[in-house]
């Protein structure tokens, strides 16, 4: 009788053993972990992922290997947070783009209503491969519109029935742009804000101080800045108002009038208002070389759909900016300026984030990035600073807690580089691995997919 009931338990213990669970964890072992907290780096971490969220930190002395878990050795590699691209124009042929750049989130900042919301729909639920994807949806303009694709806006009754239309499409922000003067930017600030959704601008007829007195999340491209620096800014109005490109050419043209003490002085008040920055520096100093013959012949274009190269149509966008040689020195000027607006912002206790304005001409999706980092640096932050506007500082402008920061409880998105990015930013794109959503997927495996 004894022999049947061990022989029973022999075989149950056998059955057990073939059903036992496969893994379901991840267990990433050696590398240095630059967590997106701020604080100093931890060697030799030890960071276990399951079902797409980190599960511990900590570091691989004394380590178990827990339960179900499959161990990685990533000795002699550092890993990051997933990077967030904070300005974007998402299309569905920049999504592996941005993937195998380690740009695991973005935040898309205009697109036809219903397709953008699609493609964001499609990404998030995991339908085609991508980033996850925050979506303004079609941004709030003036009339007539920039763009045909815009929710046009004449008043203040307009610009809250087109915050109501956002908000019933389902869209993740609201963006403004250049159109928009002060008291429709109030309307839609106080709309939006029933709705606690974040306000973003691009902005023209409203200058950045005004904008963030009334409540404006986060301004883009710095604009609205020499409006403000400005004790007649009119004639920068009047240049919005006519069409974009004057608009922006006056706009980027006028920093090189600016003195440091008013640029100290707006830095100073947009640092007490808490409002952000996405600068997109990498959009300032592309479109001041157009003039340049090496800028279009950058062999990192051939990332880019031959297809997408040739709708960008850069010498037709020159020409109907009317962009000549003065224009174009004018912008250089400008750069420095920029440059040092930003070094106030921050020293002021200002926030930035990283954006690119990709897709929109020569700006390449998840490259521009890791370019608008390189610049911030040459800006004047520390690398560590250019990590976090690329990684925290993007969750926060989008007020997201999950994102930016590996630790236990958020999500498992991360990079892992061989090479250090606080010793140089560049090194940032020496990527060997993205994890995203807990799935760890090859760079380049990635890429040859294109």
């Amino acid at each position: 009788m004894t022999a049947l009931v061990n022989a029973a338990i022999l075989t149950l213990g056998l059955l057990a053993g073939c059903r036992r669970a496969p893994p379901d964890g991840i267990a990433l072992v050696g590398a240095t972990l630059i967590d997106g907290a701020g604080g100093p780096a931890l060697p030799d971490a030890a960071i276990v992922v399951r079902r797409g969220r980190i599960e511990s930190v900590g570091t691989s002395a004394g380590f178990e290997l827990p339960a179900r878990t499959v161990r990685v050795d990533l000795t002699g590699r550092w890993i990051i947070p997933g990077l967030i691209d904070a300005h974007a124009h998402v299309e569905p042929w920049a999504l592996p783009r941005y993937l195998g750049w380690g740009v695991t989130t973005v935040r898309d900042l205009h697109g036809a209503l219903d397709s953008i919301l699609r493609l964001r729909g499609q990404a998030n639920l995991g339908a085609v491969a991508g980033p996850r994807i925050y979506s303004a949806g079609a941004m709030i303009d003036g009339l007539p519109t920039t763009y045909p694709d815009a929710i046009g806006a004449n008043n203040a009754r307009d610009g809250r029935k087109a915050v109501d239309r956002l908000v019933t499409a389902g869209a993740d922000l609201v963006k403004v742009y250049t159109r928009v003067d002060p008291a429709l930017l109030r309307a839609v600030i106080d709309e939006a804000h029933s709705f606690n959704l974040r306000v973003t601008g691009h902005l023209g007829l409203t200058d950045a101080v005004t904008a963030a007195r009334a409540g404006i999340s986060s301004i883009e491209h710095l604009t609205g800045v020499p409006e403000a620096c400005m004790n007649d800014a009119s004639s920068l109005f009047a240049a919005h108002y006519r069409s974009f490109f004057p608009g922006w050419t006056a706009f980027e043209r006028s920093w090189g009038t600016l003195d440091s003490a008013a640029l100290s002085r707006v830095a100073g008040e947009l640092a007490a208002q808490r409002t952000m920055l996405v600068p997109t520096l990498v959009l300032h100093e592309t479109f001041s070389r157009l003039d340049d013959p090496a800028v279009l012949q950058d062999t990192m274009l051939r990332a880019v759909p031959e297809l997408q190269r040739a709708r960008w149509n850069v010498p037709d966008m020159v020409r109907r900016a009317g962009w000549t040689p003065p224009d174009y020195l004018s912008f250089r000027a400008a750069r420095p300026k920029q440059d040092l607006f930003v070094r106030l912002f921050v020293a002021a206790g200002g926030r930035i984030a990283t954006g690119t304005d990709a897709s929109n001409q020569l700006l390449i999706p998840g490259y521009s990035e890791h370019r608008e980092m390189e610049l911030l640096v040459g800006a004047g932050l520390s690398p560590r600073e250019a990590l976090l506007a690329a990684t925290r500082n993007g969750a926060l402008i989008l007020g997201v807690d999950s994102l930016g920061l590996l630790a236990p409880g958020k999500a498992a998105d991360l990079v892992v580089l061989t090479r250090d990015p606080l010793a140089d930013i560049r090194n940032t794109l020496a990527i060997d691995r993205v994890m995203s959503r807990g799935v760890l997927l090859s760079a380049d495996s990635i890429r040859k997919a294109w």
